[in-house]
C-alpha cells in the first residue's frame, strides 16, 4: 500500500465521520467543545457559517451525522449532535455584530431567487455580502418555504424560524411574497444576470383508486393539508383519521391531526415497519402520542356510502426479499381490512412540478421530467439558470438544500465574474498540534462512559391540546455539558512522524482498541487488513499507512476503531505521535 498522504484535506475530513456525513460539512466536534465550555454564541456562529439555520436544524434535521458518529461504534447510541445544535441556538447572545457586513455599493449584478426556502435563502446569505442585488419571489406570505408550511409548529416554533429567516432577508434581500411565478421566461426577460430555482417539490402524490373522486372532500394531500394548517386555513379534522404513508410527512400529519381533534388517528403503510422512510425518532414520537402504525397494508379502495367517505379497504401483504435485497410485497391471502374513518391524509411522497418553465428557453429536461442539472455546479443547460434543494434532484431535506445553496452560490458568483463554474475553490483546512506539555492537551481527551441523555418533553396532555406548543424542551446547560462530553473529538487527529519513531511499540501496548499495528507493508490492501492486530473489516474507513521504518515495517492504523483518546501520543517517548486538531471548512462564494 502507498503511504497515506495526510496533506490531502479530504483524508482527515473523512475520518471526522459526523462532519463528513453532513451535506453542509458542519465542523461538529468543534462546536460541541464550545457548547461544553458554554461558549454558545461561538458555537452558534460556527453552525451558522455552515448550515445557516442552527435553531431550525437543531429541532428538525434528519441527522445524517448521527448514524455516522464514532460513539455508536463503542455503544448503542451516538452523541445527540442535532439537539446540541439547538442548545447553542437557544442560549446564544445577540449575533448582529457577528454577521457579515453588507457593502453599501453593489457590484452591478442582479440575481433572482425563485422560492423562499432553505436553498434560496442560503444563496442569498452567501451572495449578499459580495455586493449582489437579490430579488426573492415566493407564493407564500413569508420566507422559509417548506420549513414554514410543512414542519408543524410543535416541532419548529414560528419565532425560531422567523429569527433565522429574517437574519438573511434583513441583509437587504428584496422580497416579493404572495407572488406566484408562472413563467421562467418572464423572469429571464427582466434582465437578471442569473436565476436560482429553489421551488422545492411542491406536489404531493395522489392515488387513483376506486372511490377517490366521490370522497374528494375528505381526502387530503398531506403537504397541502399541513400548509393549510400552518397558515390558519384549516383548524379541524374528523375524529377518525387514516394517514397513508410511512415518511416524516406522514408523521407530521398524524401528530397534527391529533392536535386538531382527531381522537382515533392511525398511520397505515404498505411497507414493513422497519422499512419505513420516517426517521426512527419521528415514529417514536408518533407512537408516544398514542398513534398506532399499521404496516404491511396496501390500499385498495375508498369506501363511500350515501356520498360520504366511510373508510379505506386495505389488502394485507408480507415483504419478501430476493438475494439482492429487493423487496416484493406479496398478499398473505387474508381477508381485506376496512378501516373506518372520517378523513384521509395522503403522505405517500412528493414530486416536482415545473409547468411554469417553458421548454423553449434552453433548460433541458430529462428523466421524470426533471431539469438536467450538473451535480457539482448546479447549473442547468441554460447557463444563467441554476437549481438547488428539492427542485434540483427531487425531495431530500433542509440540510441538503443548504449544501446545494452554498455550492450554487459559488457557481453563480463565478459565472457572474466570467470565470469557469467548473473550477471549484478548495476548502479551508487547518491542522494544529494540541500539545501543551508532555501529558497535557488543549482539549479534554478523557473518554466518558455516559449513555446518551434523553431530551425532556412537555406534558403530553398539554401538547395535544395546543398545536403550537413545542413538544421538546431541549437540554439544560448541565445536561448539555454531559452530552457534549460524550463526543470523542474525532477531529483531533493522531498524526504520526516516521523520523521520530524508534519502534519501541509502546503505543501498541497502550492502545485500548488495538487499532495500531507495526507490520511489513508487502501486500495488497485486502491482505494487509487481515494481517493487522485487529482485522480491519470496515472498508469504508481508510488505513493510515506510514513510510517504511528502519526495520522495514510500517505503522498501520485502522481509522475505523480509533477513539482519538491520545494515549498513544502520551505514551510515545519520542513524540512520534501527536494530537493535531483538524478544522475543515467548505469554501463559500467569494472565498
Amino acid at each position: 500500500m502507498k503511504p497515506t498522504d495526510v496533506k490531502d484535506p479530504e483524508y482527515f475530513h473523512k475520518v471526522v465521520d459526523c462532519q463528513y456525513a453532513c451535506p453542509a460539512h458542519t465542523p461538529v466536534p468543534e462546536y460541541i467543545r464550545l457548547i461544553a465550555a458554554q461558549r454558545y454564541t461561538d458555537a452558534y456562529m460556527i453552525n451558522w457559517e455552515s448550515n445557516v439555520f442552527p435553531g431550525v436544524l437543531g429541532r428538525t434535521c434528519d441527522r445524517p451525522c448521527e448514524p455516522a458518529c464514532r460513539r455508536s461504534r463503542i455503544e448503542e447510541e451516538p452523541v445527540a449532535i442535532c439537539r446540541l445544535k439547538r442548545v447553542a441556538a437557544d442560549n446564544k447572545s445577540n449575533v448582529a455584530d457577528r454577521l457579515p457586513a453588507i457593502p453599501k455599493e453593489k457590484n452591478g449584478k442582479k440575481i433572482a431567487l425563485l422560492g423562499g426556502g432553505p436553498a434560496s435563502l442560503t444563496v442569498a446569505r452567501d451572495l449578499m455580502p459580495l455586493g449582489y442585488s437579490i430579488d426573492l419571489y415566493d407564493d407564500q406570505p413569508a420566507g422559509g418555504g417548506f420549513m414554514r408550511s410543512q414542519i408543524p409548529a410543535f416541532r419548529l416554533p414560528e419565532e425560531v424560524l422567523n429569527e433565522e429567516v429574517n437574519m438573511i432577508l434583513d441583509m437587504g434581500v428584496l422580497t416579493q411574497f404572495n407572488t406566484y411565478v408562472d413563467s421562467l421566461k418572464s423572469i429571464l426577460d427582466k434582465g437578471y444576470d442569473a436565476v436560482f430555482v429553489g421551488t422545492g417539490a411542491p406536489r404531493g402524490r395522489d392515488l387513483d383508486l376506486p372511490g377517490r373522486k366521490e370522497a374528494d372532500d375528505n381526502i387530503h394531500i398531506g403537504i397541502d393539508w399541513l400548509s393549510s394548517v400552518a397558515f390558519g386555513h384549516t383548524s379541524t379534522v374528523g375524529k377518525r383519521v387514516v394517514v397513508m404513508g410511512g415518511g416524516n410527512t406522514a408523521m407530521d400529519c398524524c401528530r397534527t391531526a391529533r392536535r386538531l381533534g382527531g381522537e382515533d388517528v392511525k398511520v397505515v403503510v404498505r411497507s414493513p415497519f422497519d422499512d419505513m422512510k420516517a426517521s426512527p425518532w419521528e415514529k417514536e414520537d408518533a407512537m408516544h402520542e398514542g398513534i398506532p402504525i399499521l404496516d404491511n397494508h396496501v390500499p385498495q379502495e375508498f369506501v363511500v356510502e350515501n356520498g360520504k367517505l366511510k373508510g379505506v379497504v386495505f389488502e394485507k401483504v408480507e415483504a419478501q426479499y430476493d438475494d439482492k435485497g429487493k423487496r416484493t410485497l406479496v398478499p398473505t391471502g387474508e381477508d381485506s381490512v376496512l378501516i373506518e374513518c372520517d378523513d384521509v391524509l395522503m403522505a405517500i411522497g412528493q414530486e416536482n412540478a415545473f409547468p411554469w418553465i417553458e421548454r423553449d428557453i434552453g433548460v433541458e429536461f430529462g428523466k421524470w421530467d426533471m431539469p438536467v442539472v450538473n451535480e457539482v455546479t448546479f447549473q442547468s443547460s441554460n447557463p444563467k439558470v441554476f437549481f438547488g434543494g428539492d427542485a434540483a434532484f427531487g425531495p431530500e431535506n433542509v440540510i441538503t438544500a443548504v449544501a446545494h445553496g452554498h455550492q450554487a452560490a459559488i457557481s453563480i458568483d463565478l459565472f457572474c465574474r466570467g470565470e469557469s463554474v467548473d473550477t471549484r475553490p478548495a476548502p479551508g483546512v487547518n491542522l494544529v498540534s494540541q500539545k501543551m506539555g508532555i501529558h497535557e492537551w488543549s482539549y479534554d481527551n478523557a473518554v466518558e462512559d455516559d449513555k446518551r441523555y434523553i431530551v425532556p418533553q412537555a406534558e403530553l396532555k398539554q401538547t395535544l391540546s395546543d398545536r403550537k406548543l413545542e413538544v421538546e424542551l431541549g437540554f439544560d446547560a448541565q445536561t448539555a455539558f454531559r452530552e457534549a462530553q460524550r463526543c470523542l473529538n474525532c477531529d483531533v487527529q493522531t498524526v504520526f512522524a516516521e523520523d521520530r519513531c524508534i519502534e519501541c511499540d509502546a503505543c501498541i501496548d497502550i492502545c485500548p482498541t488495538d487499532c495500531l499495528t507495526f507490520e511489513v507493508n508487502d501486500g495488497e490492501e485486502e491482505q494487509i487488513r487481515q494481517k493487522l492486530k485487529m482485522p480491519a473489516n470496515n472498508l469504508a474507513q481508510d488505513l493510515y499507512v506510514s513510510e517504511d521504518l528502519p526495520t522495514g515495517r510500517a505503522m498501520i492504523k485502522d481509522e475505523n476503531v480509533c477513539l482519538h483518546c491520545g494515549l498513544c501520543a502520551e505514551r510515545c517517548p519520542t513524540a512520534a505521535w501527536d494530537m493535531q486538531k483538524f478544522y475543515y471548512s467548505v469554501t463559500k462564494a467569494g472565498k
